[in-house]
């Protein structure tokens, strides 16, 4: 696996309308409304800088996030750089015409599958989750595909057909495999977590492709982003003690 050392965003495309970007782990996409709000204008001077105020540092003007990465994942984000590209993504998005594939390495055996649930906001132990109840919640689903085993880890990708929060952390730590790094979704409803002795310091997810229809010019664009390093060596660690 190639790999990219880096703890900044690197952009990968931009123009009048969007820009696509590699978010780097531990940094949030954007701050939401309510936190904003709880802090004031004078508060948030002092809270940490999230991708979108970088780039906004960078392209001399707001950027409106479309969707996210969790803090401590990594990957391709786009933004939108006006009202109009904003509701053109925003539609895709809500329609699941955006092609979205995660890298993931997670703890145990999973077997490739397609997951279907129904995501409910606390599932029973103040988790999101999948309900118990058909068409209760959002419906959610997950192409899993295995591309390595290592041992008693597995590195697979996961494709997006819909976008719900925590969709791949949910889904495989449902599916008995939770990421490695991931300490929220790694137990069963009810039950204790799972074992995680990979020794990763945060949860290994990257977001490793993204396709849509760019806003303006109707174009289809495609990128794909390497894994970071920390990702790699911790593969081609658990590669080595599985031989």
């Amino acid at each position: 696996m190639a790999k990219r050392r880096t703890n900044k965003p690197i952009i990968r495309f931009r123009d009048a309308h969007i820009v696509v970007v590699e978010k780097p782990p531990g940094l949030t996409t954007m701050r939401h409304a309510h936190e904003a709000a709880e802090f004031g204008a004078r508060g948030r001077r002092f809270l940490p800088a999230t991708l979108a105020d970088v780039l906004a540092g960078q392209l001399g003007g707001k950027v409106r996030a479309v969707h996210r990465l969790d803090n401590e994942t990594s990957g391709l984000v786009v933004f939108a750089r006006t009202v109009a590209a904003e509701r053109g993504l925003g539609k895709q998005f809500r329609d699941h015409s955006v092609e979205r594939r995660y890298l993931a390495v997670v703890r145990g055996r999973v077997q490739s599958q397609r997951i279907e649930s129904w995501f409910v906001r606390d599932r029973g132990d103040g988790r999101r989750g999948s309900s118990t109840k058909a068409d209760e919640g959002q419906r959610a689903v997950t192409h899993v595909r295995i591309l390595e085993k290592l041992g008693e880890y597995t590195l697979v990708e996961c494709r997006l057909e819909t976008g719900r929060t925590h969709q791949v952390r949910i889904h495989l730590g449902e599916a008995g495999a939770p990421i490695c790094g991931d300490h929220l979704y790694d137990r069963p409803l009810h039950g204790r977590p799972l074992p995680d002795v990979s020794g990763t310091s945060r949860i290994a997810l990257h977001a490793a492709t993204l396709g849509f229809t760019h806003p303006a010019t109707g174009k289809r664009m495609h990128w794909s982003s390497k894994l970071p390093a920390d990702m790699d060596e911790l593969i081609q660690r658990l590669r080595a003690a599985s031989q």
